[in-house]
């Protein structure tokens, strides 16, 4: 295994980065999935009681940003309308809007995470109970939580 002067972290903030950005090992990150989509396609509801592309891209800045308040040491908990936010204006300014709040904030927590000393990874996120659920545990899933909705957000965007 090749020896790296990277921190765990850092290696954390750049697979974040790779999700949502660009250069991921999978294929098309959240954001050149979502190239192209306007207004019209991401308010859409291509299947019956499903997300639409818009409440999926607001579904994951809610996280990044719960994600970002427990690296700050809040104990975050999203209710369900904080969880799955609802789109109250459908125009392409709102959309335009919305993707650039989910950048800034997803911006913020990789800058956040890459600043995060290593000693930081084994201690138990804020207002969780259980050995398992650390700050190395969250960042992982933020990344997976991230690509699985990349991966409907793709789906819906070929409907």
């Amino acid at each position: 295994m090749p020896k790296t002067d990277r921190s765990e972290a850092a290696r954390i903030a750049d697979q974040l980065r790779r999700a949502f950005s660009g250069d991921a090992w999978h294929g098309d990150s959240v954001f050149e999935i979502l190239e192209g989509v306007n207004a019209a396609q991401a308010a859409a509801h291509p299947i019956k009681k499903a997300h639409s592309i818009w409440e999926l891209v607001l579904h994951i800045a809610a996280w990044d940003g719960a994600v970002l308040q427990r690296l700050g040491g809040a104990a975050v908990e999203l209710s369900d309308a904080q969880n799955f936010p609802p789109v109250t204006d459908a125009s392409e300014a709102a959309w335009r809007k919305a993707l650039a709040d989910v950048r800034r904030v997803h911006e913020a927590l990789v800058a956040a995470v890459a600043a995060l000393p290593d000693s930081r990874l084994d201690q138990i996120v804020p207002g969780k109970k259980g050995a398992h659920y650390t700050f190395y545990y969250m960042l992982h899933g933020v990344v997976q939580h991230e690509l699985y909705h990349a991966g409907q957000i793709a789906l819906l965007k070929k409907m």
